[in-house]
């Protein structure tokens, strides 16, 4: 009765080299996927009458982050996904959420895109000057499928420290 989309392929890139096998392959990970993950989740909570659906999606579309026009674009495609399943599955008492996590200091963050002065870049544009942990996201994430968001939908939460 509840499911969490968090799918991502956050792969750096430009304009100019996003070819349309980079598009098609982002796209792929970072929307098709969400789209047939809700798709395949869908029946079973319409013949419960009620389910949840937590979307993840990126602040990089929010803030028009440079780097990676493609992701970008396919995490705005989220919340645009977000806002119509929240309206064609509400009727059947699904909640249908988008989480928008800031830059948030995983393995792989560390591993290929942090750098002390990325980093410090990052900290400077947020409100609250301390990095964004997993749990940060997972226990937003346990709000939106908890009963004390139950007339929440088809709405964005931004975890990403008051960045603007």
């Amino acid at each position: 009765d509840i499911l969490v989309i968090n799918a991502a392929r956050d792969d750096r890139h430009t304009l100019a080299e996003a070819d349309e096998h980079l598009w098609d392959d982002l796209m792929a990970v970072n929307l098709r996927a969400a789209h047939l993950t809700a798709r395949s989740a869908a029946g079973d909570m319409v013949a419960a009458g009620e389910g949840v659906i937590v979307n993840l999606s990126s602040n990089a579309f929010l803030l028009g982050l440079a780097g990676y026009p493609v992701y970008a674009t396919a995490k705005a495609g989220l919340m645009g996904m977000t806002k119509a399943l929240a309206r064609e599955l509400g009727v059947h008492g699904i909640r249908v959420n988008c989480l928008i996590p800031g830059w948030v200091m995983t393995e792989r963050q560390k591993s290929r895109w942090v750098t002390p002065e990325a980093l410090q870049e990052c900290l400077r544009a947020q409100c609250l000057k301390r990095e964004i942990e997993t749990v940060d996201i997972a226990n937003a994430c346990l709000f939106l499928a908890s009963t004390a968001s139950r007339m929440m939908t088809g709405q964005m939460l931004v975890v990403d420290g008051g960045r603007a």
